[in-house]
């Protein structure tokens, strides 16, 4: 039996006036995680977000820092990047960790899941270009690497070639330029994932 393909939004760094909003769209159309990034948010500006979220999300919810703010929410679990690259001590909760090349992917045993990027060209990050070639896929672990990078509903299909376990989208879906397109977009990509 195939098992569920994860769909994971990651936000920008930068904080949008409507981003409670279109994070609980995100996780109202079923999507598994949303992950909070804002690395130059005050603990304050990142605990105002989390409290306009309903309570029932907060479990799906993950920090790319503030990881003081885990001891006040009940959140989904902690996401490891260069910025932060180890968990508080004592920490016993979700782990899940970027990865940029297929060696890091070494350590997945200890993690949820990773993601592994870019795995096409990224839109969030101009110039930032896809650079795994086709048999480095093929050898990713299955069940636990997430893609990232670049992912729109046109190249979902070439995502479901390799064993990945899901997608993370950022720029696809918070470039958006308005509620109305921000929507079209989430319904764009549940539509490429829904079906199995």
């Amino acid at each position: 039996m195939k098992s569920k393909f994860l769909k994971i939004a990651i936000t920008p760094p930068d904080i949008s006036p409507d981003e409670a909003t279109r994070i609980n769209s995100i996780l109202d159309a079923g999507w598994n995680f949303v992950h909070l990034r804002h690395p130059n948010a005050s603990t304050s500006e990142m605990r105002r977000i989390i409290e306009s979220i309903p309570q029932r999300y907060h479990a799906r919810l993950k920090l790319h820092g503030h990881f003081d703010l885990i001891n006040e929410f009940n959140l989904g679990g902690l996401h490891l990047n260069m910025r932060c690259t180890t968990p508080p001590a004592l920490y016993s909760g979700r782990l899940s960790r970027s990865c940029h090349s297929i060696e890091e992917l070494n350590e997945i045993e200890r993690y949820d899941y990773v993601t592994l990027s870019p795995i096409c060209d990224s839109i969030s990050k101009p110039g930032y270009h896809s650079s795994f070639i086709r048999e480095e896929l093929k050898s990713i672990p299955t069940g636990k690497v997430i893609a990232l990078g670049g992912i729109t509903p046109e190249n979902i299909d070439y995502v479901k070639q390799y064993p990945f376990a899901g997608i993370a989208v950022l720029g696809y879906l918070f470039n958006a330029a308005d509620a109305d397109q921000f929507s079209q977009r989430l319904q764009n990509i549940n539509s490429k994932t829904d079906i199995n």
